[in-house]
């Protein structure tokens, strides 16, 4: 008995020695944990994630706290630890909050917030619009010198959330000494900003504020005293003759105004001014820009990586992309080369077929599309897409030709099945961005991540959407509306499919469309 027990007690501290001696590499498994989906009290559009830089961008309304904001919704990734109760408490949201994520590792996330508050200050008579310095808390106001500053009409004034702000004089329209500076306690939610109101004079009757020179037209800026003539001329370097801009070009925004001038020569040299009836501003020197062709727009080069169409020549230069992997996975290419073209035309379009690609009735619907990038690779049956070629040029249009024949929507994913039996719809759409690296398109649900055409980041934007059958090819012509006129694009995105819905797997199965000759114009 006492053997058997000392077989025992030797066996169990081998085992323990054993145990000490193993070593344990087997690593813990890499989980992302996300944040799914966020929403705060006040918010002007959804919250934009991103979960490959672990950010959350919130907008928000001025009617709300920024530095009590509360959440109405947040959810992250099943099984997760959340270092905040983000649902249980009022947060300060006027610095950036760090919410960390954890399983196995730690995930630490950053939720931003955006406030517009609407503030201006305007006097009668003023040149210009008035400065509204939030940061520095002062407005600055430019008056002719023929003015009395100290017997000014005040006509407008708002320097913080509506409802939500008093001001301590209460200033109210009327008149007003600015002849040294106001200074004002502001207070909105509690907490008072001491801001100054001062008022400077200008000899110049007019100036020429700012001249930008695009490919073919150049955006010119001007200040004036309200109510005075407001216009611009401009003439070529090389020449002394003065070209007045018509009237009715121009954008009367009180005291400000601007022009678009149209029609101009790329790579040359103009001179740009203001003018107030017969006062002149200060000339302003600007040198158009060159222009450059869309490649591959006709279509015309295609070749066959096995069961995917490729939308240019083998072993050349690829700027156009198609969803063609994703859909050969389950079936065929459903973006091809066809010989059916517009009237006088030659060589061949690009084909954008919607359809449901699988086996035995398992599988997805797959929209046609074809966009400038690449398709970066295949995420189970979805798709990872980079958006977007590098381009620096500001075109005004996109021209082409389309031809649609839309079929009822048939297939949607749950949040569009209020859309089944309606016609189903082509978007065609460009973009012009100021991104760092191209934009990462996501459509598995779990993840998702898709274009924003309201994101800061997007500088001009046009689109065409049609539910309509066409008779043949028609052309067609998408202006591009530019958020600002002095910045430049690091990208241009277009994107055509045979169904709006397409990432959100919806559609009719069987709309067809067919896009030829793309094309960007630089004048207006």
């Amino acid at each position: 008995m006492s053997g058997s027990i000392s077989k025992l007690a030797l066996a169990a501290v081998a085992a323990v020695a054993l145990a000490g001696c193993i070593k344990n590499d087997v690593p813990y498994p890499r989980i992302p944990q996300n944040i799914l989906s966020i929403a705060a009290e006040g918010e002007t559009e959804p919250a934009k994630i991103d979960d490959r830089a672990l950010t959350v961008e919130l907008t928000l309304d001025e009617s709300v706290d920024i530095q009590k904001l509360r959440f109405s919704e947040f959810t992250f990734t099943e099984g997760a630890h959340c270092s905040r109760p983000l649902l249980d408490s009022a947060w300060n949201l006027a610095n950036p909050l760090t919410v960390v994520l954890s399983l196995y590792q730690d995930y630490e996330w950053t939720i931003t917030a955006t406030q517009n508050i609407e503030r201006y200050f305007s006097v009668a008579g003023q040149i210009g619009t008035s400065v509204v310095d939030a940061v520095g808390r002062r407005v600055i106001i430019t008056m002719p010198d023929t003015y009395d500053l100290a017997h000014l009409e005040l006509t407008s004034i708002k320097l913080g959330p509506e409802g939500h702000t008093t001001m301590v004089p209460d200033l109210v329209p009327g008149e007003i000494d600015l002849s040294k500076p106001i200074e004002i306690d502001v207070t909105s939610w509690g907490r008072t900003e001491d801001w100054t109101i001062y008022a400077q004079t200008s000899v110049a009757v007019v100036t020429t504020t700012e001249v930008n020179a695009w490919s073919r037209v150049i955006w010119a800026y001007g200040v004036c005293e309200e109510g005075r003539p407001q216009g611009f001329q401009y003439r070529r370097a090389d020449s002394d003759e003065w070209i007045d801009v018509a009237d009715s070009e121009i954008v009367n925004e009180g005291g400000s105004f601007h022009c678009c001038i149209k029609g101009l020569e790329p790579l040359t040299e103009y001179v740009v001014r203001a003018t107030s009836g017969e006062d002149l501003g200060n000339e302003v020197k600007a040198t158009t820009e060159t222009t450059e062709v869309l490649p591959d727009g006709d279509f015309d080069q295609w070749w066959l990586n096995g069961k995917v169409w490729c939308p240019w020549s083998e072993g050349g230069v690829q700027f156009w992309d198609t969803g063609n992997t994703g859909a050969a996975t389950l079936g065929q290419s459903n973006v091809q080369p066809s010989d059916h073209v517009p009237a006088g035309i030659s060589g061949q379009s690009a084909m954008l077929a919607t359809r449901f690609v699988g086996l035995f009735g398992i599988g997805k619907l797959a929209a046609g599309s074809i966009y400038t990038g690449r398709f970066a690779k295949v995420d189970g049956t979805n798709g990872i897409l980079d958006f977007g070629r590098p381009w620096t040029l500001r075109p005004t249009k996109l021209r082409g030709y389309y031809q649609y024949t839309p079929v009822a929507i048939d297939y949607a994913s749950e949040e569009f099945k209020s859309l089944i039996g309606r016609p189903d719809t082509c978007h065609i759409y460009v973009a012009l961005t100021d991104w760092t690296a191209p934009f990462e398109i996501r459509t598995n649900p779990k993840n998702r991540q898709l274009f924003d055409k309201d994101s800061p980041s997007v500088i001009g934007y046009g689109e065409l959407i049609s539910g309509e059958s066409t008779d043949g090819y028609v052309p067609f012509e998408i202006v591009i509306n530019y958020r600002s006129t002095s910045r430049r694009p690091s990208y241009i995105l277009i994107t055509s499919a045979a169904s709006k819905y397409g990432d959100f797997f919806t559609g009719g199965n069987g709309s067809v469309l067919y896009v030829d000759q793309y094309s960007l114009d630089y004048d207006m």
